[in-house]
């Protein structure tokens, strides 16, 4: 345990204020300018309007080298793969939202295996009353009044604005930092697991990462957002990318089945932002997820989630090694489609055959699906929405779950949410921290976001005081303002190690 004295948290935030909102210190991954101005729709070429890229040569180098040796064992798991496909895509489009694990939150102490396995298997989960209903609509009405004293704020679309680039708002700072949400965060951490006890990794306490305010009206088509993951695109081929830490070795060896989406050890060092994107997150996210300030329900403007997360990531690396030999055209019947799907109508590509094609990744952009690009996943039956969902009820996915956003609201009020995800203590982690500190004490967006003066100048914004007035001990923790405490009994050894330096990184 390191032997420093704390400085007071006026001293440290008056320093950190002295050095400027883009002050980095010398980090082990990479430092980077301000990004340019823009918003949500900077983060997807469906909807920024931007072409798809034609992919670069070295990408189908990138390919051969991520199969080679394991050729036949790809081919056998493929066909496994889309056998396993067909059985377990009827049952998510046969149950629909009912295939969506829930949990009170006052359960969250003693869950029931049931909850526990699903959860797992599908990527996704609803908890249930995380923040008192009242308390969470009090949000919203104090976000709308934010945006009305401050018209200036950005959003998306321009029209009937949706998605705002809020990231400071009083309601946000206080969510963030609401004892349950941090429990919550904390349980579903556990979740998760290291097979390296040595790794650098901690999920004794969450840390914070401000991401927007959604508040959508009846009747909107603008944001319509399809399905796609975050965290990247391309990075999850690359060697430099998720390769790092062998993310997904097992997939490329022909064994999906062994593929375990909840081991955290490969992700510590893996970079899902190579290109540095406007929005491309570089915080390792184990699960994303929202707060809820309103009632919403299915084709009410929500989420919809493909809940299948382990048979969904294999397909979608797969994918690019395979083609049909017969191919589909617009006049396909049915029948024909059944066909065009059967595995043996899908070859595996290799050698020089091999294209440097990845379907739906684009750099600096977040990874789009396709019923389409990938059809086996049969998204338009697949995509399911998330239950009926109340103010205070917290909805979370894994990093790789495939998630989309209703086309068109057709519901009768707003679908308002706060953007939070849940965030482990990693080095990188606790780097970006260091950055999005600066960026709350003078008001401008976080560093992974669309840059610009953002709410430097609006009128109400959260000071570092109002946050000490409204956080208790864990809030300030999770923002990097208080010192992270070392517990007695962290799981791992590395636990404990990545803990004492991310307090050297912070100045505690």
């Amino acid at each position: 345990m390191i032997a420093s004295v704390k400085p007071t948290l006026q001293a440290t935030a008056a320093s950190l204020l002295l050095k400027g909102p883009q002050s980095i210190r010398p980090l082990t991954t990479r430092t980077r300018a301000p990004k340019k101005e823009g918003d949500i729709s900077s983060v997807f070429v469906s909807l920024s309007g931007a072409a798809p890229t034609q992919l670069a040569d070295r990408f189908a180098d990138i390919k051969r080298q991520l199969i080679s040796g394991h050729e036949d064992a790809i081919w056998a798991s493929w066909q496994r793969l889309l056998k396993r496909l067909i059985v377990e895509n009827i049952e998510i489009a046969q149950q629909g939202p009912a295939v969506i694990p829930q949990i009170d939150f006052s359960n969250l102490s003693n869950p029931s295996q049931d909850f526990l396995q699903e959860v797992k298997k599908r990527g996704v989960a609803v908890v249930r009353g995380v923040v008192p209903e009242s308390e969470a609509r009090g949000y919203k009405t104090v976000v709308e009044e934010y945006i009305k004293t401050n018209p200036g704020t950005k959003a998306f679309p321009s029209t009937n604005p949706a998605v705002f680039e809020l990231y400071w708002s009083p309601s946000q700072i206080r969510a963030r930092a609401h004892l349950n949400l941090i429990s919550t965060q904390r349980f579903l951490m556990k979740l998760w697991h290291s097979d390296d006890e040595e790794a650098l990794i901690s999920t004794s306490q969450p840390l914070a990462y401000a991401d927007r305010v959604r508040i959508r009206q009846p009747g909107d088509s603008g944001f319509a957002l399809g399905p796609h993951i975050d965290g990247g695109s391309l990075e999850r081929w690359e060697p430099e990318g998720y390769g790092l830490g062998g993310v997904y070795d097992k997939i490329w060896q022909g064994e999906w089945e062994n593929y375990d989406p909840w081991e955290a050890t490969s992700r510590v060092p893996a970079v899902s932002d190579l290109y540095d994107g406007a929005g491309a997150c570089s915080m390792f996210r184990m699960f994303q997820g929202w707060l809820s300030m309103s009632s919403t329900g299915p084709k009410e403007g929500t989420l919809m989630v493909n809940p299948l997360l382990q048979l969904s990531t294999a397909y979608l690396l797969l994918r690019p090694f395979f083609a049909p030999i017969k191919q589909l055209d617009s006049s396909t019947s049915g029948e024909s489609m059944t066909e065009y799907l059967r595995a043996d109508n899908w070859t595996l590509k290799t050698g020089d055959d091999i294209t440097s094609e990845l379907q739906g990744a684009n750099p600096g952009h977040a990874q789009e699906l396709s019923q389409v690009l990938h059809p086996h996943l049969d998204l338009s039956r697949t995509m399911v929405h998330i239950p009926q969902i109340k103010a205070g009820d917290y909805v979370v996915w894994h990093c790789d779950t495939i998630h989309a956003v209703d086309k068109i609201h057709e519901g009768k009020s707003d679908s308002s949410v706060m953007y939070i995800p849940v965030c482990p203590i990693t080095e990188t982690n606790v780097e970006y921290l260091e950055r999005q500190r600066d960026a709350f004490l003078s008001g401008f967006p976080g560093p992974d976001f669309p840059g610009g003066k953002g709410e430097s100048e609006h009128i109400g914004r959260p000071t570092l005081d109002f946050l000490s007035k409204h956080a208790q001990r864990e809030g300030m923790q999770a923002m990097g303002l208080e010192r992270l405490s070392t517990m007695e009994r962290e799981d791992m050894v590395g636990g404990s190690m990545v803990v004492e330096k991310a307090n050297e990184v912070l100045a505690f």
